[in-house]
């Protein structure tokens, strides 16, 4: 039943579009910061996600993966996709294309296995969920939660598009 329930995304309403804009502005005001504390958390979390990273894959210690140049170039391009995808919320060619590009680019050059998409993104709510707590009404938890799985769609279909085999 889970895996049915991600398999498909919710509509994301206009008002709900605006409630992500708003609330992504304020984490994207600080997109650095945020994407090393939201990719600190899920190596922290799921260790064996840090097997795709030659370059952190045995940091152990949250601080020495905080001043990690790579991890922080890495976090920079995670939230920059991101941003791209809310930014153009009204334009579904160009949100598939961004998140069919991400998909394409984890599942053909870096081998990563799809679910870490669904950790991850949940890792990303949980993060902008306790920084911006002001912020994140259940309006917007609910907005989020379909921003959430909306990404998982897009990704998880472009793995299926290229042929991914688990």
């Amino acid at each position: 039943m889970e895996i049915e329930r991600w398999e498909r995304s919710e509509e994301i309403s206009d008002a709900e579009k605006k409630v992500i804009q708003e609330t992504w502005s304020r984490v994207y005001a600080n997109c650095e910061d945020v994407g090393v504390s939201i990719l600190i958390r899920f190596f922290v979390n799921f260790p064996s996600a840090k097997q795709y990273f030659s370059q952190f894959k045995h940091m152990e210690d949250p601080l020495e993966m905080e001043r990690s140049l790579q991890l922080r170039k890495h976090a920079r391009r995670v939230m920059g996709a991101i941003n791209t995808v809310v930014e153009n919320l009204n334009d579904s060619e160009k949100v598939s294309s961004v998140l069919a590009l991400v998909g394409k680019a984890h599942a053909l050059k870096h081998k990563v296995e799809p679910i870490y998409f669904k950790k991850l993104t949940g890792v990303m709510l949980e993060v902008i969920a306790e920084e911006y707590a002001n912020d994140f009404t259940p309006e917007a938890h609910g907005a989020w939660t379909k921003m959430r799985s909306l990404i998982y769609t897009h990704v998880t279909a472009a793995y299926k598009e290229v042929g991914w085999a688990q």
